[in-house]
């Protein structure tokens, strides 16, 4: 299976709860921190959820 390494790249602060729990279950915690993860549907709902809070690089 594909990975992919997401990057928190813009603070939480200010957003809906929802957005924050959405972060925090893709492992992300302070800004720059990163994680590699499984590229599924799961994961790309996600990411589209919070989208403008991180980068997302192929690896």
């Amino acid at each position: 299976m594909a990975k992919i390494r997401v990057t928190l790249v813009k603070s939480t602060i200010g957003q809906v709860a929802a957005v924050k729990g959405t972060v925090a279950a893709l492992g992300l915690k302070k800004i720059r921190s990163s994680k590699e993860l499984d590229d599924c549907p799961a994961v790309q709902g996600m990411l589209k959820k919070v989208q403008h809070l991180v980068k997302v690089e192929n690896i």
